[in-house]
């Protein structure tokens, strides 16, 4: 068991240290991309504030908890790594824990929970904003950030005939609308503070 252990630990440093090489010699080409203004976002609101308990739902491969945590929060990060990635740790930036938003396990509750492009790949977004709620603090605020039209829900943006990527995707792509919203603020005695 100890050799298991000690041959896990070796392979993810590698690995680390690979996949920074590789990012560093491979810089990306210049695109404006949408995790900027999310991330800005999310620092401006845990700025004004800084709350005690983090939540991060649907982390991923994101560096976001780490830097949330370098801030000097407590964080705690969730993914549904069986499910949606296949059981394999996948950051490497945070420990992230396995949990399913949709029914979480997570006894806990947070001063903020944050959920950065993530809802959109859920299909049933209901149940995961009612998790969401259910460990969060009363008084508490849910910083999302996703794809999002005022009058029109749209199931999977890949599928629309003008759509020039993700058609190989095994996962959709929604995009709210002000009826979804409002649908889970009331089912869930949430108001909405900022758009």
């Amino acid at each position: 068991m100890r050799f298991k252990q000690i041959a896990r630990n070796l392979l993810e440093r590698y690995n680390s240290k690979s996949i920074c090489k590789w990012e560093y010699t491979h810089p990306n080409p210049f695109s404006i991309k949408e995790r900027a203004v999310e991330f800005a976002f999310v620092f401006r609101i845990i700025s004004e504030l800084y709350p005690k308990r983090i939540l991060d739902v649907g982390t991923g491969t994101s560096s976001l908890p780490h830097l949330m945590y370098l801030g000097g929060f407590d964080v705690t990060a969730v993914d549904n790594l069986k499910e949606y990635w296949g059981g394999r740790p996948v950051n490497r930036h945070f420990h992230v824990l396995s949990d399913d938003i949709r029914d979480p396990k997570l006894q806990d509750q947070f001063d903020i929970i944050t959920c950065v492009s993530v809802l959109e790949h859920i299909e049933d977004s209901d149940r995961a904003m009612a998790g969401m709620f259910k460990l969060l603090k009363p008084g508490g605020s849910l910083l999302l950030t996703m794809p999002y039209s005022e009058s029109k829900y749209i199931k999977n943006v890949y599928e629309l005939p003008d759509s020039s990527y993700g058609q190989d995707k095994n996962y959709i792509t929604q995009s709210y609308s002000r009826q979804e919203l409002n649908r889970w603020m009331e089912a869930n005695g949430g108001e909405i503070v900022e758009q």
